[in-house]
């Protein structure tokens, strides 16, 4: 019997050359969103993801800050190849999910189990990439592309202003999401199998 599971998981992959059309309505993404903050499980169940959809212009003024933010930092030859990517990558894509924590929430853990808190940071980064990849996994069986992408803290600022973002909310990560243009790159596997797990049988 075939794990539709395990197939959507396989077919989750990085995928950056992006177009705006996409095979299902903005609706449809916000309720797989919804669903997800109420199923992806977090420690101690403390619920710190919070998520935040971009679209329309929202989405193309997103990927404006972002230039804006690096060009000062880079040389003319540099700005020009990141632009690029920038443009045919992310920008062109439909919209992009802005993934933060709630650091209200993650103080509040580490002083109510006190015996785990110097393991809340770990904690609430798994439950932060485990909304990340089952987003992105849900997106993919949508025959949706998308990539996840680090451009915090450089955008931190602007973002929490532009959007009147909670300042308890720390930016985490950037989802640009889209319809592919092409197929993703073969994944390299760069460590054989039998380096990678170990099995015990009786």
């Amino acid at each position: 019997m075939a794990n539709l599971f395990l197939d959507a998981v396989a077919a989750r992959r990085t995928c950056y050359d992006l177009d705006g059309d996409i095979p299902i309505p903005e609706s449809h993404i916000e309720q797989i969103i919804d669903r997800l903050l109420l199923t992806v499980p977090s420690a101690f169940n403390g619920q710190s993801t919070r998520i935040v959809l971009l679209l329309g212009t929202h989405h193309y003024t997103l990927w404006r800050i972002v230039k804006e933010s690096l060009k000062p930092l880079l040389t003319e030859e540099q700005f020009v190849k990141s632009a690029r990517k920038i443009e045919s990558s992310f920008a062109s894509g439909f919209g992009t999910v802005l993934f933060f924590e709630d650091r209200r929430v993650v103080e509040a853990q580490k002083a109510r189990y006190p015996l785990y808190a110097d393991k809340m940071e770990d904690f609430t980064s798994q439950s932060s990439a485990m909304h990340q990849f089952a987003l992105w996994t849900a997106l993919a069986d949508e025959g949706i592309g998308a990539s996840l992408q680090h451009y915090n803290p450089l955008i931190d600022d602007r973002v929490q202003v532009h959007w009147n973002i909670d300042p308890a909310w720390r930016l985490v990560a950037q989802m640009p999401f889209g319809m592919p243009l092409s197929a993703p790159d073969e994944k390299v596997q760069h460590t054989p199998l039998a380096a990678r797990r170990i099995f015990f049988r009786e």
